[in-house]
């Protein structure tokens, strides 16, 4: 733990993050009280497969990728734990080791509470139980839609709404447009999809050319939200890749 305290906005992401602030303010105390502030550089691995859990971790600030190694020994992106969200709690419950890789992706800032001090937490605060039991059902909702978009959605749909996730949790407003500040590569992208890097490239043009998007270097800015809503709210479809 390097440095004590979290900026005004570190403070801010933490503090507004869904699951966080619907917590009572005697239990969010609790929690930072125990917590330490961790700053980590891009790349920096934060934990990795098959480990055992140390920490509980609530992103402060950047983003935490979540991912795997194929058995060609690729790594496979899975998804992106943005500012305001908590993991590593599942293996700290069930005392087995770490189910996925995590690295920090960009300057990123943790809060971090010890194992010990997890349980401590847990012992005292029993709405803390309920609170991790909703939080991970909602984890358990996520992972069903996403496996039935997989298979049921065309990638078109499946990009657009991961476009609209993406301009969510790492948007900045500037005029009418939303410039995502999460610096993607389109094999990042494809890979949280399930698709080739092609094919998402192809997907990115076309909504380039129809006015609701524009790719910049390892960046991108949506243009039109509504004509992503359309796309990804658009008729069931059979998957087409």
């Amino acid at each position: 733990m390097t440095t004590p305290l979290l900026s005004i906005d570190e403070k801010h992401n933490i503090e507004s993050g869904a699951w966080f602030s619907s917590l009572s303010p005697a239990l969010r105390a609790a929690i930072l009280a125990v917590a330490g502030v961790r700053r980590i550089a891009d790349g920096a691995p934060l934990a990795a497969r098959g480990a055992q859990a140390e920490e509980w971790c609530g992103v402060a600030r950047g983003a935490v990728r979540i991912g795997t190694v194929s058995l060609s020994g690729k790594q496979v992106t899975l998804t992106y734990a943005e500012p305001g969200t908590w993991f590593g709690d599942i293996a700290l419950f069930d005392g087995l080791p770490r189910t996925h890789d995590a690295d920090a992706h960009g300057a990123t800032t943790l809060l971090v509470v010890r194992k010990a001090d997890f349980h401590v937490l847990l012992a005292a605060h029993a709405e803390l139980y309920d609170a991790l039991l909703r939080l991970n059902c909602r984890r358990l909702r996520l992972m069903f839609h996403q496996l039935e978009e997989l298979n049921t959605r065309p990638l078109r749909a499946r990009l657009a709404r991961q476009l609209l996730l993406l301009a969510k949790g790492y948007g900045v407003a500037m005029g009418d447009e939303i410039r995502i500040g999460l610096a993607l590569a389109q094999e990042d992208l494809a890979q949280l999809l399930g698709a080739s890097r092609q094919r998402v490239n192809q997907e990115l043009k076309q909504f380039e050319r129809e006015g609701a998007l524009r790719v910049e270097p390892a960046r991108l800015v949506v243009l039109s939200r509504d004509q992503l809503l359309a796309v990804a709210d658009g008729p069931d479809r059979a998957r087409d890749e």
